[in-house]
């Protein structure tokens, strides 16, 4: 039997439904049934409502999601910033992981890049997530050899260890405009 799946933008509406699906894919034993789990990492929780919000309503912003059968099982996090398109909070259910959805996503993410005029894709990575960092750079992304801290704010969760970002990036080619 064919699952009817549908990439689109999230709205407010979907802010508790997102809430859930990206706490279970990141924290806490749920995420354990999938490959992505944070939770040897860090403890807390990886986003709440009010982020989401706050997300939803900057301008710059766009989160996509994906629905299998009208259920919602992924998403990806998109900011405009100048030329390039930053990537965050790939998230796929983790009942639902190894089906391709994060393929998808990050492609559909890629053709908002480019229909947006953007030469880059960059995201940040928890530098230690070694399987996560191969994933992205099948799909061409690039370590730029630069890190940032991680937040000390404990909304993004509490480190187990010390940890930073690994900066990657993909660069896209922009069709020519005639």
């Amino acid at each position: 039997m064919m699952n009817h799946t549908h990439i689109s933008v999230a709205t407010l509406d979907d802010v508790t439904l997102l809430n859930t699906l990206v706490n279970s894919a990141y924290r806490g034993d749920s995420s354990r049934k999938g490959w992505t789990t944070e939770a040897d990492l860090l403890g807390g929780i990886r986003i709440n409502e009010e982020g989401l919000r706050t997300m939803l309503q900057n301008p710059a912003s766009t989160i996509l999601k994906f629905e299998v059968d009208g259920q919602l099982t992924g998403c990806v996090y998109l900011e405009k910033q100048q030329n390039s398109l930053y990537l965050g909070m790939l998230t796929v259910s983790p009942e639902a992981q190894t089906n391709g959805i994060g393929k998808q996503l990050l492609s559909a993410a890629e053709q908002v890049a480019l229909d947006q005029q953007c030469t880059a894709i960059t995201m940040t990575v928890i530098s230690v997530r070694h399987e996560l960092i191969a994933w992205y750079q099948r799909r061409g992304y690039q370590s730029t050899g630069e890190t940032k801290p991680f937040p000390t704010d404990v909304a993004f969760g509490l480190p187990n260890q010390p940890l930073e970002f690994l900066v990657m990036t993909k660069n896209l080619s922009v069709p020519a405009t005639a």
